[in-house]
């Protein structure tokens, strides 16, 4: 069905139009990235465009069961995959339960809709001589941007964190006077967390400190810790093109992702010998089941 991919601008009147724009203000309240709720808002205004074209009323009385099982139903007639069904499920869900505590619903419509099984896979790790060999990549150029992308890559598997809170850095987040350098990750609802940063990482980020950041960054008004080209803060998906460049660079079809090197420094750090506990606090999981996962991936070769 076309019209599932039909852009719905939420800039209407509907009733679940201003339901889904309240929704996302509150994620903004709760200190959502803006990645989390440009998600939210993708997956929830094709749903409202749903209910509204093609149920009865379009309102919160169209919100029942027969109508997120046609909207599956419908998603899968259109070749979405099971992962991107079972997101848009469970962004329904989290918006259902919004609107039952702000008292329009008084039921999940989704309760017992069969959504697709999807299975956590995780990237299989790479150890530490496919890093050598993805670090060499930028230290073989000498220009502004290949230290800004050495330095990014190191701190990324330095320290664990996720790709959205390194392009959030400013340049307060980093600490390198300390006689313990370290990072302060801004980490999701305003939950940030300190993380030290090894010597080697550090050389790195003060080389494109010194050498390359002035001339890329535009004026000094500029807080971002890692710019572009265009002195503006470097996105999400600059830092997704950087990376799959020096991947592709390597030449053995060797797949990397900012996610592989999150992992791999888990597993690294868990197969060194390092408490669970202390990983889960520099990862930012709310739970030690969610660190615990990279156990089997332990990787216990040395820096």
């Amino acid at each position: 069905m076309a019209a599932l991919a039909r852009a719905f601008t939420g800039e209407g009147s509907s009733t679940l139009a201003q339901a889904v724009r309240e929704f996302l203000g509150h994620l903004a309240e709760r200190g959502a990235s803006l990645n989390t709720i440009a998600a939210y808002r993708s997956d929830l205004e094709q749903l409202a465009y749903f209910i509204e074209t093609h149920r009865a009323g379009g309102g919160y009385s169209a919100l029942d069961r027969p109508a997120m099982e046609e909207f599956v139903a419908r998603l899968k007639q259109n070749g979405y995959r099971d992962a991107s069904i079972a997101r848009k499920l469970a962004a329904a869900r989290s918006f259902f339960v919004f609107l039952a505590s702000e008292g329009a619903l008084s039921a999940d419509p989704t309760a017992g809709v069969a959504g697709p099984r999807v299975a956590r896979v995780l990237p299989r790790p790479i150890g530490v001589k496919e890093i050598a060999r993805l670090l060499e990549q930028p230290a073989r150029r000498s220009t502004p941007e290949a230290k800004r992308d050495r330095a990014m890559i190191e701190l990324l598997y330095a320290t664990g964190m996720r790709v959205s809170e390194l392009v959030s850095l400013d340049l307060e987040n980093i600490n390198l006077e300390s006689k313990r350098p370290f990072v302060r990750c801004p980490g999701g609802r305003g939950e940030a967390r300190d993380v030290q940063i090894p010597r080697r990482c550090c050389e790195a980020i003060v080389a494109y400190l010194e050498l390359a950041r002035p001339l890329l960054a535009r004026n000094d008004e500029e807080r971002a810790l890692f710019v572009n080209t265009r002195g503006g803060r470097l996105t999400r998906q600059g830092f997704w093109f950087v990376l799959k460049g020096y991947a592709k660079a390597l030449g053995d079809g060797l797949r990397i992702t900012p996610h592989t090197l999150r992992h791999s420094f888990a597993a690294r750090k868990l197969g060194g010998g390092m408490p669970l506990s202390n990983v889960q606090q520099m990862l930012g999981h709310s739970a030690q089941s969610s660190t615990r996962i990279y156990s089997r991936f332990a990787d216990t070769g040395e820096d």
